[in-house]
């Protein structure tokens, strides 16, 4: 069974910065992707990124491009969400994915 634990989300202004953090366990990740997604109030859960496991190969949706960078530690079998230059539509709840098992999700809170 695999268990991930999102942290990290709160309220930050526009311009701001968080760093999200999924801490990943039970079982081995050295294949297959991790991914952040997020869901706004009243809007379907959206891909934000990915991250290929075993090479560090990524993926960004056009709308954190340049902005939002996706990492991974793998001695900690963890995966990063570094998120600069927030956004008021970046506003929702932040879902780590690892095939089809999910977190429980953060909330992120940008303010204008």
């Amino acid at each position: 069974q695999v268990q991930l634990v999102e942290s990290g989300g709160g309220l930050v202004q526009a311009g701001g910065s968080l760093r999200l953090s999924c801490a990943a366990s039970g079982r081995s990740f050295s294949t297959y992707y991790m991914a952040w997604f997020r869901q706004a109030p009243g809007k379907e859960r959206e891909f934000v990124a990915n991250i290929r496991w075993r090479d560090g190969i990524t993926l960004y949706a056009d709308s954190v491009k340049g902005r939002f960078t996706i990492s991974r530690d793998n001695a900690k079998n963890t995966v990063y969400l570094q998120m600069n230059s927030l956004k008021p539509e970046d506003t929702g709840v932040y879902y780590c994915n690892y095939g089809n098992n999910w977190g429980q999700g953060t909330q992120v809170t940008v303010s204008s």
